[in-house]
């Protein structure tokens, strides 16, 4: 496997852990029918995925991105519980020295989750940041600065064989989040945009069934923004629309599944017509009571 010895330093880590709160053994919490394996979007490009159950029969992908052009770069670094298998998987396409840039959309736990320890085992990595996301970051672990670049939207990331572009998604969580859009596959990330569940059969769109699609497309970029609701849709459809018109062959995200051909449109759409509406309301009370009579009751029957 390319990248075995750093996989085995991941037990006993060359730097300094004392600001990581990390320090208990980190176990999967897939319990689902995927197994953590690249998933090959374009020729150069994998999405890096891991899932959750989210209901049964149906799972919440977190996934990040590997582009393994002229200067390799790793697209989000994932969440802390998926520690040891988003290694594997990454290290098992490229070389951890070969790493030149990691690009953190934003600094969500579940996007930023292994930086600290990819910074440490990919010493030729720069870190496409931010200056509010360096801020931010600084009150709990901070960041090594020499090794930064600070993009904001609207700027390029020049990676050898292809150029980069920063946007704005159309749904985002945080005031940090930066897409990136590849000139040269015609690959979107779109961070945590276009959400929805996945029914156990693949990664891509046409793997999932059309009412966990519709049913859990809208629930999900509504609850990650809820300011939807203030928008004005003129204002929105023009801004949705220049992502739009970026003509994206592939768009990918942390939280959905690979959208394709006429798939493209139609998120774009859906998303246009969240402008105004009232936020979807997450769960609140009345299941976590639910969850605790069942955990004890489980407890009770071990």
């Amino acid at each position: 496997m390319v990248g075995e010895g750093a996989l085995k330093s991941l037990s006993s880590p060359p730097c300094d852990t004392s600001f990581d709160t990390h320090d208990q053994e980190v176990t999967d919490m897939d319990r689902t029918p995927y197994e953590p394996s690249p998933h090959r979007i374009t020729d150069d490009t994998w999405l890096i995925p891991h899932t959750v159950e989210a209901e049964p029969g149906a799972y919440l992908p977190v996934s990040s991105l590997l582009i393994r052009g002229e200067q390799p770069i790793v697209v989000d670094t994932g969440a802390p519980v998926h520690r040891q298998t988003w290694f594997e998987q990454i290290f098992s396409l490229v070389d951890p020295e070969e790493i030149r840039w990691i690009f953190l959309s934003h600094d969500d736990g579940d996007h930023k989750g292994n930086l600290h320890e990819l910074l440490d085992l990919a010493p030729n990595a720069t870190l496409v940041a931010c200056a509010f996301l360096d801020e931010r970051e600084a009150l709990e672990r901070p960041l090594p600065q020499h090794r930064q670049r600070w993009l904001e939207d609207g700027d390029t990331l020049d990676a050898g064989d292809r150029q980069l572009r920063l946007v704005t998604p159309p749904i985002f969580d945080g005031p940090t989040t930066r897409g990136l859009f590849d000139e040269r596959s015609g690959v979107l990330w779109a961070v945590d945009a276009f959400a929805a569940l996945l029914t156990g059969d693949g990664y891509e769109a046409g793997d999932v069934t059309p009412e966990v699609y519709d049913d859990t497309f809208h629930a999900f970029n509504s609850m990650i923004s809820p300011w939807h609701q203030w928008l004005d849709p003129v204002r929105y459809a023009r801004h949705v629309d220049t992502i739009a018109g970026l003509r994206p062959s592939v768009v990918t995200s942390s939280h959905g599944p690979v959208l394709r051909g006429g798939a493209i449109p139609d998120a774009f759409r859906r998303v246009k017509q969240l402008a105004g509406q009232p936020r979807v309301q997450p769960p609140g009370q009345e299941l976590l009571d639910e969850l605790i009579e069942a955990t004890v009751l489980a407890g009770a029957a071990g």
